[in-house]
């Protein structure tokens, strides 16, 4: 969330932000309710004052500023509640540099890297016409055991995903960024404090006889991890690159990809995640990027670095970065990666801080994808594939892969 003393003295700023990033917020009421708020906390704290100035020869007087104070706290209650709904309903607003716009038409392309692959013989397939012929993606069996939006991976597909896992780690490794297997289900705290709730709950599965949510990025689960905790500023920049199987209903992109595995339920991701002075998340949110495109030149796979505009970010987002790997088989770019700046509106929500010579302040928290193992799959078998039905495998992944140069019947 926003601190409320900023939004006091900037309320202008932050309706504007609001009004960029297409969220209704009436900022104005909340301004009163935290008015009344503050001037209730004022009422009872002289209350208080004038209790603990009374001597043991004023029991009477006591006994009613006690009354009296007994008769506002569950006015207090009811108002704090008020607030603390009304400040989780305000998004993180974008940074000065974020493009405006409506919505993803209207982000913007920074760079093209890479050539495309040319297939000069022969026309490029789908992903899934290849995978299916190989028998490394199966949609149809997962549809008869668990619905729409599901599939096995076996055999090769498998095999190049434990190999993108290993290369993911050791990239990041060097980065001094530790490697996390987190939980997949989170209590209502975590996730709420994450920010996913308050806009967005219809994406998130919900275990309601035990209140659990499951994570749909290991961010969630990472993020959370140090709630209520106080880093030491030497400690900073903290990273981490979590791997988790992710779950998304995919509510609102009914009809979209329903077939194959581009947009499912269900998927395993590595997932990066830094909290860092706020003074660098400028600079950290670059090297997020730079390293998602060092993984992506590692793979030789083409793809394009997207500004994403204000319309187009969600709430905990400051500022992002997409990219999008081009799939010869669609003929058009898919988004695989992006990065995200969250300043220090998840971790006022979370209470992490770092104490440093100046006291105690909030940290700034990041988030970018190392891969999407899924869309990875796609794009590298798609980019990859050979006239006669196989897919070459990625030189740098050959290693991790038993040496295996090609997937193939």
């Amino acid at each position: 969330m926003l601190d409320i003393k900023y939004i006091r003295e900037n309320s202008d700023k932050v309706k504007e932000g609001c009004e960029k990033k297409q969220v209704n917020v009436d900022i104005d009421k909340l301004l009163e309710i935290d008015k009344k708020r503050r001037e209730l906390l004022q009422k009872i704290e002289t209350l208080k004052a004038e209790q603990n100035k009374l001597g043991k020869d004023d029991q009477e007087k006591a006994k009613k500023l006690k009354e009296k104070i007994k008769k506002l706290d569950p006015e207090l209650s009811k108002i704090e509640k008020e607030f603390n709904q009304s400040m989780r309903q305000i998004p993180n607003i974008p940074l000065d540099d974020v493009i405006e716009g409506k919505g993803e038409e209207d982000n913007k392309v920074l760079r093209e890297e890479a050539k495309k692959p040319e297939f000069s013989d022969f026309k490029p397939k789908d992903y899934l016409e290849i995978a299916e012929k190989l028998d490394i993606i199966d949609i149809q069996r997962a549809a008869k055991t668990s619905g729409s939006r599901f599939g096995y991976l076996k055999g090769g597909a498998v095999l190049l995903e434990f190999a993108l896992i290993q290369l993911a780690f050791k990239v990041l490794s060097k980065k001094n960024f530790v490697p996390v297997i987190p939980p997949v289900m989170l209590k209502r705290e975590a996730m709420e404090g994450m920010g996913y709730l308050d806009r967005g709950a219809d994406e998130v599965y919900h275990l309601e006889k035990d209140d659990l949510y499951l994570v749909g990025t290991s961010e969630q689960s990472i993020g959370a991890m140090h709630m209520n905790e106080i880093f030491q500023e030497k400690d900073l920049p903290k990273r981490y690159m979590g791997f988790s199987t992710c779950f998304r209903r995919e509510a609102g992109a009914y009809g979209k990809d329903t077939k194959g595995i581009l947009r499912v339920h269900q998927f395993d991701k590595i997932e990066m995640f830094s909290f860092c002075l706020p003074e660098e998340s400028a600079q950290e949110h670059k090297l997020l990027l730079s390293l998602e495109e060092e993984l992506m030149k590692a793979l030789e796979l083409p793809y394009r670095v997207i500004d994403i505009c204000s319309g187009d970010l969600g709430d905990p987002a400051a500022k992002k970065w997409d990219i999008e790997t081009w799939m010869p088989g669609q003929d058009t770019y898919r988004e695989t990666h992006s990065t995200s700046n969250c300043t220090d509106w998840q971790s006022r929500r979370l209470n992490i801080r770092y104490k440093g010579k100046d006291g105690v302040k909030f940290v700034h928290t990041l988030n970018g994808t190392a891969f999407a193992i899924g869309r990875m799959i796609i794009s590298i078998i798609e980019n990859y594939q050979q006239k006669d039905g196989s897919v070459k495998i990625p030189e740098v992944l050959q290693e991790y892969m038993g040496g295996i140069e090609k997937i193939k019947e």
